[in-house]
């Protein structure tokens, strides 16, 4: 599969506008994706996040991957083990910080399964732009059945 749309996304994940981070999924693997969004110089966050200068903040760089890693467990995991369920963050470890990226870039974002123990999902994943490495975290995931009270 390749270049699938928000359309595709959503229908995977629960993440929506304004705080979806993946504009297309331009490859998808057994155990790794390859998704891409393109930094609207208009988002609010360049308004407020070192106005003189902007730049993407890297926690939100980091939800990417992380959306990129739950779309993959998705796509991979088998319908019994999602049943209802979908993936969630459970542990973020080791974040690199490389270079900025901001306003009008590309970024293409991957995620890649390490291994699944159980019930949890260990991943890997990236960010870079222009071919240059701008994040790296190591994180994992496990199932969220509902909202609890």
């Amino acid at each position: 599969m390749a270049d699938m749309d928000q359309a595709f996304i959503t229908a995977c994940i629960p993440h929506r506008p304004p705080f979806l981070w993946l504009d297309r999924v331009v490859a998808l693997a057994d155990d790794e994706i390859h998704a891409r969004t393109r930094l609207d110089p208009d988002l609010d966050v360049f308004r407020g996040h070192y106005p003189d200068q902007p730049i993407m903040p890297g926690v939100l760089l980091c939800e990417a991957v992380f959306q990129a890693g739950a779309l993959l467990i998705a796509e991979q995991a088998a319908p019994e083990e999602l049943a209802g369920g979908v993936p969630v963050l459970a542990r973020i470890q080791g974040a690199k910080f490389k270079r900025p990226a901001g306003p009008g870039d590309t970024i293409d974002i991957r995620a890649r399964i390490l291994e699944k123990i159980g019930a949890a999902w260990f991943l890997k994943g990236s960010v870079k732009k222009a071919g240059k490495l701008v994040v790296q975290v190591e994180f994992s995931c496990t199932l969220s059945k509902g909202k609890k009270e």
